[in-house]
């Protein structure tokens, strides 16, 4: 029986794969929400994402920076002061996280019935075993 064949796409050393998990993760996709219309200081940004720490917050930036979405640029007022805004490449990925963004609130209420009829069937199937282990 052969293999079936994978996508390029599946296969762990793959660049685009490796490019989806840069950039679609929880983080990267709501700071570059937050950078889509302006620039903003990296405390602006930390202050409109509620639980983000400065370490992630970090982290988020420079690899989207590294993979040329974000830049980072210096201004030299008095304080010295950072700021980042979305690159030509980063204005890209607009349409498709807004196209999420809807996607999840027209579909949320579905999707929370379902976690809830999951939760449901969960307790009832542990309920049966705990029945089940008490019997024997």
């Amino acid at each position: 029986m052969t293999k079936p064949r994978l996508s390029p796409f599946c296969h762990a050393n793959s660049p685009s794969r490796f490019l989806l998990e840069q950039i679609a993760d929880k983080w990267s996709v709501l700071v570059l929400a937050t950078l889509c219309e302006h620039p903003l200081r990296f405390n602006e940004i930390k202050r409109r994402l509620d639980g983000i720490t400065q370490k992630a917050l970090t982290q988020c930036l420079r690899k989207l920076e590294r993979n040329g979405i974000v830049e980072r640029r210096v201004l030299t007022a008095s304080p010295i002061a950072v700021e980042y805004h979305t690159t030509e490449l980063g204005h890209t990925l607009k349409e498709p996280f807004q196209a999420l963004y809807r996607w999840t609130v027209e579909y949320l209420p579905q999707v929370e019935k379902a976690r809830e009829d999951f939760d449901r069937r969960a307790a009832g199937e542990q309920e049966a075993v705990d029945t089940l282990e008490t019997a024997l």
